[in-house]
């Protein structure tokens, strides 16, 4: 028998799985609503991206190595000194990250279809084919052809409001909304921003987040991010960074509006008979840093990588069980990283006060050199006992200064 995969959705997590697989030979359909999708997003990738994941230097837009963490009361701190010369962090603008990974995975041997996934049929048994119901839209149509897709597998890639998760009940999370506006500035404005990025947190840009301006190609990428699902909270918030941020954006034009949704934890249910989730769809983005691409990239792959090891290369049909061990793997691998991004986020992010005491942390050297070496390479950096101690005690202190201890 030769093993047929859908992976629906075609984002950083389908490529990367669908890549995996047309690469050991399996048939692979690589299923997209839409192909030039811009998915609203600050756009960072660690360095360890560009090496995993083989991207071409154009794929990057700017090589950020300065960053400004910048208080509620206006406190900037600047972040970035411990950064090698050939360090940095990516900027990338999603519509030419996406392009290039699902043409790669096409090239490969992926089946590209342009189509919307409606529903999927689940089978009785083990062994039975699911059945996807899809509008192809190949025709240029908006409403596409009605057609069907038979497959042993199936891998939910489809975003935070995934139809495959629903299909199998993979149960709710909460989530985020990211809102942003793409500004082209005026020359020199834009120069300021040429290997910067900066970082506001306070309750007038974001509740239980940040906001951010990343610099693009030719623009700068402005917003915010909240739990607080509400349109007129959300217009308050922006209104927010750009007040703060005025000076630096004056003459500056919008050119784009986007928003989205943000999953806030994994979902209950990932891999559910011979379907799993991957990326948003599983729910894999980072509290305080809502970092998701890197994780999204690497789920997929990594699911896809299970595939192949268990159906010995497209040979026999992996079980529930088979496709579980990339839960395992996964968990196992980035568990505690979640764990620690989601205490940073409830310690530092619940008022200003505390706000401005991790503002105040990052200007520590020690500090950087954690935060960066973490994001970078994705490995928390184990630091020897005398620096985790200073670390700690200068938490602490950070707080208290700030009486950020006040319950």
């Amino acid at each position: 028998m030769t093993l047929r995969v859908a992976v629906v959705g075609s984002g950083p997590a389908g490529s990367s799985a669908a890549e995996t697989l047309a690469k050991a030979g399996i048939e692979t359909f690589l299923i997209e609503r839409k192909l030039d999708n811009a998915k609203p997003c600050g756009g960072a990738i660690p360095l360890c991206m560009v090496d995993e994941f083989d991207l071409p230097a154009e794929i990057i837009d700017r090589r950020v190595r300065r960053m400004k963490m910048i208080s509620p009361s206006n406190i900037e701190v600047n972040i970035g000194q411990t950064l090698k010369n050939d360090e940095y962090i990516g900027m990338c603008r999603r519509e030419v990250l996406d392009s290039f990974l699902r043409n790669r995975a096409a090239k490969l041997g992926a089946t590209l279809i342009n189509g919307t996934v409606h529903a999927l049929d689940i089978p009785s048994g083990n062994t039975g084919s699911y059945t996807l119901h899809y509008a192809d839209h190949s025709d240029g149509s908006l409403e596409g052809v009605a057609k069907t897709l038979q497959v042993d597998l199936v891998i939910g890639a489809d975003g935070a409001n995934s139809r495959i998760a629903k299909a199998i009940d993979a149960g709710d999370y909460n989530y985020a909304i990211a809102f942003q506006e793409r500004i082209r500035l005026p020359e020199d404005k834009m120069a300021y921003y040429d290997d910067l990025a900066e970082m506001y947190v306070g309750n007038d840009v974001s509740p239980d987040f940040y906001a951010w301006v990343f610099p693009k190609y030719d623009h700068v990428a402005v917003g915010t991010g909240t739990m607080k699902v509400n349109k007129a909270i959300i217009k308050d918030l922006q209104a927010g960074i750009r007040a703060r941020a005025a000076k630096k954006l004056e003459g500056g034009k919008i050119i784009k509006v986007e928003a989205h949704p943000i999953p806030e934890h994994p979902r209950p249910r990932r891999v559910v008979g011979r379907v799993a989730l991957v990326g948003d769809a599983a729910g894999y983005v980072t509290k305080s840093s809502g970092e998701g691409i890197y994780f999204a990239a690497k789920s997929g792959r990594m699911c896809a990588e299970a595939i192949v090891e268990f159906s010995n290369k497209g040979q026999r049909i992996p079980t529930e069980d088979d496709l579980k061990v990339y839960l395992k793997r996964w968990d196992k691998k980035y568990g505690m990283t979640y764990k620690v991004l989601d205490l940073l986020q409830t310690v530092f992010y619940r008022s200003d006060a505390t706000r401005e005491a991790f503002v105040e942390m990052c200007a520590d050297i020690d500090v950087q050199k954690l935060t960066f070496d973490s994001y970078l390479y994705k490995t928390v950096v184990p630091a020897n006992p005398l620096v985790q101690l200073k670390l700690t005690a200068k938490t602490i202190g950070s707080l208290i200064r700030g009486n950020a201890l006040a319950p």
